[in-house]
Parts: structure tokens; C-alpha cells; sequence
């Protein structure tokens, strides 16, 4: 039996650590998997506060977890509290996904980027990163892994606009790759001659500010991507649509950044299906 399986039941147990963390989906989202696939695995809300979180995260293993993820606020603190993390991770600067192994020694990896990848492939299969630029829409801890896995993925040129244009300039200092910052003033111009529009801000979420762009450089064939998910169908992505260019929501990266973590803590490569989505939107109020 691994060492952190429940000693009377088996049951692997894995979690999601955050300040708060009542709201998080994925206690939803991997609880589906578990009764799918009929594993004997728990996957629960971890609640640590700043002030305790070093010796309640390290606590876990003692406490017969095999892994978690990490939200906000602990992605970069448990970065510097894992016993190892990957090259990804730490050029990201954050670690999403940890693994516990049977020694109790602590393995962060990060998933955003495969998980906004995997759901560009699969909603638009045809489309193709390498076929000219990006625009990025925002520069924080999502627009970090974003970059990441477009450099990795072959885009020729990402372009980044952000509000303040000096956390632009940092994260393309701190990923590199074929970089270039636009001036938030300019943000139509960069717009033009595009092969992907991805919104990784918060700007058109629920209760924040909208998201002031208009697309009439943007090419027709060009794929827009708003990671926002609450609403499920932001008005970057209803004017997108309207214009005649393929959208796809932010749903799909919250469901495919699960997968490393479901797959490393409970041995199944997990599958996202329609009811799995089904669920999530019903849970977040957003369906149809």
C-alpha cells in the first residue's frame, strides 16, 4: 500500500489548497472522474491561510495526501516549498500541481499551459499555432503559462498588451521567446494580421471592468479565446462570433489543467466528456 493511502481503506487522497478555497470547482470536477472511473480516491477542499502555510502544505503527506493542486493565493509559495519542480514551473514562477511521493517528498509541475493548449486543439482541430501571431491579452499568472506554452508550441511572433505596460515588458523579459509589447492604446493595431486572440485577463469577468477592444483589423480566420468563464460566453467572444470568427471559451482550460494531476495521483488518464462539462456549467450558472 502507497504511504499515503488511508491505512484502514486504501483511499488515495488528493485536494485543492487555497485562501479560500470553498469556491473551487475541482472537488466537482475530479469527484466526477473518481465515481466514472470507480477509483477509491478522495479529492477535498484544502483551506490554508497565508500566515500557516508552509507547515500546513508540508503537513499533507503526514495527513495521507498523495497530491493536490494549488490556487490562489499559495501558486508561487508552493513553488518554494516543494522539494523539487519542474524546468516548466519554474520558469513560470508557479506551481498549480503537486505530487506526494511514498518518502513524503513534494513534486510541483504546472498545468495551465497544456490545459489552455489541449483546449485550443480539441475545440479547433484544425487550427494552427505556428501559423502566425498571437495577441495576449494581460500580463499575469495565467498570461505567464500562456506564453510558455505558446513559445513552446512554435508560435512565430505574441504579441502582449496589458494596462500597465510594465508587467508586460516583465513577463516577456522573464519567458522570452518571440516577444513583442504593445502600448495598451494600440491594442486594435496589434489586433491585425493575427492567427489567435487570447484574453488571459480579467477584464469582462463577472463584477469586473469590460473588456474595451474592437476587432475590425482582426483577420476573419483568426481563433479568439477568452480563459474567462464566468460568463461562459464573454462579449470578446459574442463579438467575435458576430464577425464570423471561431471563439472558443475559457471552460475548457479549467477542465484540461486537471488531467496531469487526476492521472499522476490516481493511475487513470482522465477524459473530458460532454457530461463532465454539462455539470460544470450547471454549477456555475452558466449554461446555454
Amino acid at each position: 500500500m502507497h504511504k499515503n493511502e488511508d491505512n484502514r481503506t486504501g483511499v488515495r487522497r488528493a485536494g485543492v489548497v487555497g485562501w479560500p478555497v470553498a469556491h473551487s470547482r475541482s472537488p466537482l470536477l475530479h469527484g466526477y472522474w473518481l465515481q466514472k472511473y470507480h477509483i477509491a480516491g478522495s479529492y477535498e477542499p484544502i483551506p490554508i491561510d497565508i500566515e500557516n502555510f508552509n507547515a500546513e502544505f508540508r503537513a499533507l503527506a503526514d495527513r495521507g495526501f498523495v497530491g493536490c493542486n494549488v490556487t490562489v493565493p499559495h501558486k508561487e509559495r508552493a513553488l518554494a516549498a516543494c522539494d523539487a519542480v519542474d524546468a516548466n514551473a519554474r520558469r513560470i514562477g508557479a506551481v498549480n500541481t503537486v505530487v506526494i511521493d511514498a518518502e513524503g517528498r513534494f513534486f510541483g509541475s504546472n498545468s495551465d499551459g497544456f490545459g489552455f493548449m489541449e483546449n485550443l486543439r480539441l475545440s479547433a482541430p484544425d487550427w494552427r499555432v505556428e501559423d502566425g501571431p498571437a495577441l495576449l491579452i494581460g500580463a499575469g499568472g495565467a498570461a505567464r503559462a500562456i506564453l510558455a506554452a505558446l513559445c513552446d508550441a512554435g508560435a512565430p511572433e505574441i504579441r502582449i498588451v496589458n494596462r500597465t505596460r510594465h508587467n508586460a515588458e516583465k513577463l516577456a523579459a522573464d519567458i522570452g521567446g518571440p516577444v513583442q509589447v504593445y502600448d495598451w492604446d494600440r491594442r486594435e493595431q496589434a489586433c491585425a494580421d493575427v492567427n489567435l486572440v487570447v484574453n488571459s485577463s480579467v477584464l469582462g469577468m463577472e463584477g469586473k471592468a469590460a473588456l474595451d477592444l474592437s476587432l475590425d483589423l482582426l483577420p476573419v480566420a483568426a481563433l479568439v479565446n477568452d480563459i474567462v468563464y464566468t460568463p461562459l460566453q464573454t462579449a470578446l467572444l459574442r463579438a467575435a462570433a458576430a464577425r464570423g470568427n471561431r471563439t472558443v471559451d475559457g471552460l475548457g482550460m479549467l477542465l484540461h489543467q486537471a488531467r496531469p494531476g487526476f492521472a499522476a495521483w490516481f493511475g487513470v488518464e482522465p477524459e473530458v466528456d460532454a457530461t463532465l462539462r454539462a455539470r460544470l456549467l450547471a454549477d456555475i450558472g452558466a449554461a446555454g
